[in-house]
């Protein structure tokens, strides 16, 4: 069993906005956050967000990946992976390159899948291309 500041083992959480937290604003973060609360606006992070069973998020998200347990409306944008477990509910677009929606989600809006890091096929790509894409790195 994850401990209180633990996603499933994989995830340390480095920040709590606990249940009684009401916060307003633009939030940044770098590694990880959990809200447990109520939070209205903005966020952003090349990290890690949590949005508990019984959060309520009004906001704009884009983040690194984002596990969603509670409510959020708004738009999320999660540029490494987006979860949502059953009792999430998400009331907005999606934009994401893993996706996992576990049964019972309430989920109204659009998914767009983005690519990860484009890759070439060493074995099928002209030697030309091959070149271009080893001088870029």
């Amino acid at each position: 069993m994850p401990k209180n500041n633990e996603h499933k083992g994989t995830e340390k959480i480095s920040t709590i906005l606990g249940r009684e937290t009401n916060f307003h604003g633009i939030l940044k973060f770098r590694e990880s956050l959990k809200i447990d609360g109520k939070f209205e606006g903005e966020i952003e992070s090349p990290g890690f967000l949590y949005v508990e069973n019984g959060a309520v998020v009004k906001a704009n998200i884009k983040v690194g990946s984002i596990v969603i347990g509670g409510v959020v409306r708004g738009n999320v944008e999660a540029s490494e992976r987006l979860e949502m477990l059953a009792t999430g509910q998400v009331y907005g677009n999606i934009r994401t390159a893993k996706l996992n929606i576990a049964d019972g989600v309430v989920f109204e809006g659009k998914c767009e899948m983005i690519k990860g890091p484009e890759t070439v096929n060493v074995f099928s790509a002209p030697v030309g291309e091959l070149k271009k894409t080893l001088q870029s790195v």
